[in-house]
């Protein structure tokens, strides 16, 4: 994975960095609900995992937002050029494993990527991250319950935390609410907020393109 190397002395927000570095709880989350109607549909329509397709999406909503690429890593922030996922597989024990998953293609080629992927992960049964995790978003999802608000175990990591839950109706639309939990130091909520622009731009894009 390739990175770049930020020194504090070169980053714009060294004073916000310091700052929220030396809180107790330096994290920043936001839930807010998306509107997943066509993309539900359409992977109804190609037999693909909702999930799986969403976690494609996610991430390359979080690539496009350069806050959420970038770890601290010693005394530096580290930039990702993009971020794998570590996500959340279900086990038959009704514990998990994770499993981790690049997102560097089109989405009709990462479902079958993603689905091959997710049986070896299933198979192993690890919670041991695949290789160096510092650089991946941490997926999971709670399909049981919608909820309005999301609190997360967090062990000092700079990841960036996404998560959803399940979808409802509401007006003929089905809505799913979405977290992301990021560490202050590097993301601020305009950082979020474009997040959660871009994956409802590329949600749409993507819906559109593959109903041709």
């Amino acid at each position: 994975m390739s990175f770049r190397e930020i020194p504090l002395s070169e980053y714009p927000r060294r004073a916000h960095f310091e700052y929220f570095s030396s809180l107790s709880n330096p994290y920043v989350g936001v839930t807010a609900e998306m509107d997943v109607t066509e993309l539900k549909e359409l992977c109804k329509q190609h037999g693909w995992s909702f999930y799986l397709s969403f976690i494609d999406l996610a991430a390359k909503a979080a690539d496009s937002v350069p806050a959420l690429r970038q770890r601290i890593h010693g005394g530096a922030i580290r930039e990702y050029d993009a971020c794998p996922t570590s996500h959340t597989e279900p086990l038959p024990d009704g514990t998990y494993c994770y499993c981790a998953l690049s997102h560097d293609m089109p989405l009709c080629e990462y479902m079958d990527y993603a689905v091959k992927a997710r049986k070896s992960a299933v198979e192993r049964g690890s919670i041991e991250e695949d290789g160096d995790s510092e650089s991946a978003y941490f997926v999971s999802c709670i399909p049981w319950v919608s909820y309005t608000s999301l609190v997360q175990p967090t062990g000092g990591e700079s990841n960036p935390h996404i998560t959803w839950g399940g979808y409802f109706k509401r007006g003929g639309r089905l809505v799913m609410p979405v977290s992301i939990l990021a560490h202050h130091a590097l993301v601020d909520g305009i950082h979020i907020g474009r997040f959660y622009e871009k994956l409802n731009k590329i949600i749409e894009e993507e819906t559109r393109c593959l109903k041709k």
